[in-house]
């Protein structure tokens, strides 16, 4: 390019010194009139929310945005940044961070005016296909809802609670002949994410991938997913990249459903069973692809919808899984107290393969207050998940937003906060949601809802999450004494909106059941 304008440069000067001088003043004069309004532009930008608090970087550049949300620890850095700067606080140029439990409710109801952020538009985990995470057109998102309902309720689901205890007892069976008995450590990290992704599988598509049955992690997919997550999260921040990245120079360098291996192997999955549902050999089913067929979905609806519960469905579970079951296991007092209300039951007693119900473990009050502790301190999903302020901006609690802001969730101050959870928020502990007054306890249910997001925007999956936590940590419990290999290194685990756990290695010995 410098030997183009040189050449150029030197034809003119050889033709006509003057006109070579004028073209190069028009040339800087446009580069200054194009760097001045750069400048305006960003300072304009920075005094647009310049009463709002947060990292001075913050108001001019999206460098502090990136970093926390690709460094690994996103989930701690957003807590950091509301606790030092207040719970609303500038964390870009147009980019808000809220703690606030209100400011979401206020975001998130089903009459809002808000509007989801182009943060959306980086969830469409098949660059040329919207699905109902990604989707930011609201009477769309609305209508591809309805279609969906039915479905994940799981009343169009044949069999939904004994395909989830199906998977548990493999689950078990896993940890019990090939670790336990044998006296081996086992990740459970891996495990209980082979677990949710069976389960999953199973409930889309009438049969489980087989994570479980072989033990492994099958074409490689968890490997590959986590070292893909933080490319993935950095489009949330520079939203055209996902049309960069889909066009035809990069497209070869994404996942395709011809891929053998990871991400791209559950495309091409996802999308040769929902070919299965069309056709006139078409496969009929009673599982959720089938309700999702039955109620209109298209065959290109169908495998893109499929394929993000998968991914969505699988990970923020295991993670709820597995920090809850590390918590539980580190605590004797909240160990001891599930045994007595388990014993109290008598789930002890019971056969081995009978495992608990849905609606009896929803009726034991100290499981319940595990499930929504672990749910609490340790929420599965904290990408920031931005939504837009309204024309006409917003004035909140005497905070003046303006139209067009972007408003993100800060999973951790709100999971933390102590107005509403106390002064030992930051502690697992399950008592809290029984000593709790009705009116402390109705405002403590609202916060934690918004662990599965809320109203127009609430997740499809939560009933199905539930089921499988309401069930897990009773049979984890009532079969095994888990204790950690290292207690001074429990895991790994880094965060670039969802979680990536492994290396949790674990003992299991036999309970003597009564």
């Amino acid at each position: 390019m410098v030997g183009v304008f040189q050449a150029t440069f030197a034809h003119l000067d050889s033709s006509s010194g003057v006109a070579g001088e004028r073209f190069l003043g028009l040339l800087v004069a446009v580069f200054f009139v194009y760097a001045a309004s750069i400048v305006v532009s960003t300072i304009r930008q920075y005094y647009r929310l310049r009463h709002i608090p947060g990292p001075r970087i913050a108001g001019f550049s999206k460098w502090w945005l990136l970093q926390g949300e690709t460094g690994g620890r996103m989930n701690l850095e957003c807590y950091e940044i509301t606790e030092k700067y207040g719970s609303l606080a500038r964390i870009g140029p147009n980019d808000l961070l809220t703690s606030d439990p209100d400011l979401m409710r206020r975001m998130l109801n089903v009459r809002t005016n808000y509007q989801r952020s182009d943060w959306y538009y980086a969830m469409r985990f098949d660059p040329s296909k919207d699905n109902v995470l990604s989707m930011m057109d609201d009477a769309k998102h609305t209508k591809l809802r309805a279609k969906m309902a039915a479905g994940y309720s799981g009343k169009e689901v044949e069999g939904l609670e004994p395909k989830i205890d199906k998977n548990i007892l493999a689950f078990m069976d896993l940890l019990d002949s090939r670790y336990v008995s044998l006296a081996k450590p086992f990740d459970f990290g891996r495990k209980a994410q082979f677990f949710t992704l069976d389960v999953i599988s199973d409930v889309a598509y009438g049969q489980a991938f087989g994570f479980m049955a072989t033990d492994s992690d099958m074409f490689n997919y968890i490997e590959i997913l986590e070292r893909q997550m933080p490319k993935i999260i950095s489009t949330t921040v520079y939203p055209w990249l996902v049309d960069v990245l889909s066009s035809p120079v990069f497209k070869s360098l994404l996942p395709s459903h011809k891929d053998a291996l990871g991400f791209g192997k559950v495309m091409g999955i996802a999308r040769e069973k929902a070919a299965e549902r069309f056709g006139p050999n078409k496969i009929v089913r009673n599982d959720m692809l089938g309700s999702f067929v039955a109620h209109g979905l298209t065959l290109e609806e169908a495998g893109s919808e499929t394929l993000m519960q998968i991914l969505a469905g699988s990970d923020t579970t295991a993670t709820a899984v597995r920090a809850t079951t590390l918590h539980i296991m580190t605590s004797p007092r909240v160990v001891n107290r599930l045994h007595a209300e388990l014993d109290k039951a008598g789930v002890f007693g019971r056969p081995l393969d009978r495992i608990i119900g849905d609606a009896e473990a929803r009726s034991l009050p100290y499981v319940q207050a595990i499930v929504k502790e672990g749910l609490r301190i340790f929420p599965p999903v904290v990408g920031l998940m931005s939504k837009v302020v309204p024309k006409g901006g917003d004035t909140f609690k005497g905070v003046y937003l303006p139209e067009g802001t972007k408003v993100g969730y800060c999973a951790w101050g709100i999971m933390r906060r102590r107005e509403v959870w106390g002064d030992d928020a930051s502690e697992f502990r399950p008592e809290r949601w029984l000593e709790a007054t009705p009116e402390k306890l109705k405002e403590m249910e609202s916060t934690l809802e918004l662990v599965f997001s809320y109203g127009r925007w609430q997740c499809l999956g939560k009933n199905i999450a539930l089921m499988e936590l309401n069930k897990v940590f009773v049979e984890l419990f009532r079969r095994y004494e888990l204790v950690l290999v290292d207690p001074t290194r429990p895991w790994k685990s880094r965060n670039v909106g969802i979680f990536n756990q492994s290396e949790f290695w674990i003992k299991g010995y036999k309970r003597q059941l009564e």
